[in-house]
């Protein structure tokens, strides 16, 4: 009788062991589709805009300054961006974040 008791904690014992598993695979799954994989969308969305920029797009930069591209240099990665009369700055490519048009506007 007790060696049945023993073997039944021992599977027990070998059957929490597995559920833990299964729950921390099941905890990376929600980790992964609720926070990587938007975070990877959003990503490659901000790279194909970088690629597509044009000179003339009115754009977002990363300290939040609002301009328009001027020129790009794809040899330093750079973007010349107006953000005032006669005031060009330039920025680095990976910088540029958002198109002002696509952006919502409040009044």
């Amino acid at each position: 009788m007790t060696q049945i008791i023993l073997a039944a904690q021992a599977a027990q014992g070998s059957g929490s062991g597995m559920s833990m598993i299964l729950m921390m695979v099941a905890i990376f799954a929600i980790m992964w589709f609720f926070m990587i994989k938007p975070q990877q969308k959003k990503q490659k969305e901000i790279q194909k805009f970088q690629n597509s920029l044009t000179e003339g797009a009115d754009v977002i930069v990363g300290g939040g300054v609002h301009g328009t591209v001027k020129s790009i240099d794809l040899a330093k990665n750079t973007v010349d961006v107006k953000i005032a009369r006669d005031v060009v700055i330039t920025v680095d490519k990976t910088y540029v974040f958002k198109d002002m048009a696509s952006t919502p506007q409040t009044k």
